[in-house]
């Protein structure tokens, strides 16, 4: 089994979110176009769903080529990517591909209840190395992040149902990422009540 290996951050983020700023630029470019494949129409979106799919699977197989590992949430996200965008160009339905945050919020919430029901944060599994806590704070931080979770999954139903497909870009290129963001940095208090120094975790 590989180790893990610590490579350029500035390489690490541009594969990661890479893909995500392509697909964003892609669509703005190709939104108002139909393409034709097979005596079949295709809309702009499609065709970028199309293009993206691989993308993903190609910088995170090379994302795991270079550190030796991938986490369960990349994992996760890679395979419903490859399911609904998959099902959204094979259906030519763009519908499938926006459920796809919806299904990845719903998942990782549902695994964080999990966690808590038999009494464990698996959120720590992951996180610890990044901000240790004390047992406490982490059961509080899991329980936040799965309701959180359920919330964004709710919120990019509600707006791909009523809006546009191009709202639904916006929201899911910057929406989603800043509500994340924002999420953490409203925990401020709580890593300062729970939090613990390294060498003391």
């Amino acid at each position: 089994m590989n180790k893990p290996r610590e490579i350029n951050p500035f390489v690490k983020t541009a594969l990661e979110l890479g893909p995500v700023i392509v697909f964003f630029v892609a669509y703005l470019w190709l939104k108002d176009r139909v393409f034709t494949f097979g005596a079949v129409d295709y809309d702009g979106f499609i065709v970028v769903t199309a293009a993206f799919i691989p993308l993903l699977v190609a910088s995170t197989l090379l994302l795991w080529r270079l550190t030796g590992k991938l986490s369960r949430m990349q994992v996760a996200t890679l395979v419903l990517v490859v399911m609904f965008g998959g099902l959204s160009v094979w259906l030519n339905d763009d519908r499938f591909f926006k459920m796809k945050p919806t299904m990845i919020y719903l998942l990782f919430g549902g695994m964080l209840g999990v966690g808590l029901l038999r009494g464990h944060s698996y959120l720590r599994y992951v996180m610890e190395e990044m901000m240790p806590l004390e047992d406490r704070g982490w059961m509080i931080l899991t329980r936040r992040l799965m309701l959180f979770f359920f919330g964004l999954a709710l919120a990019n139903e509600v707006v791909w149902r009523t809006m546009t497909t191009e709202s639904w870009v916006y929201f899911k290129t910057f929406g989603l990422t800043a509500a994340v963001f924002a999420f953490f940095m409203t925990q401020g208090r709580l890593f300062q009540t729970y939090g613990v120094d390294k060498d003391d975790a």
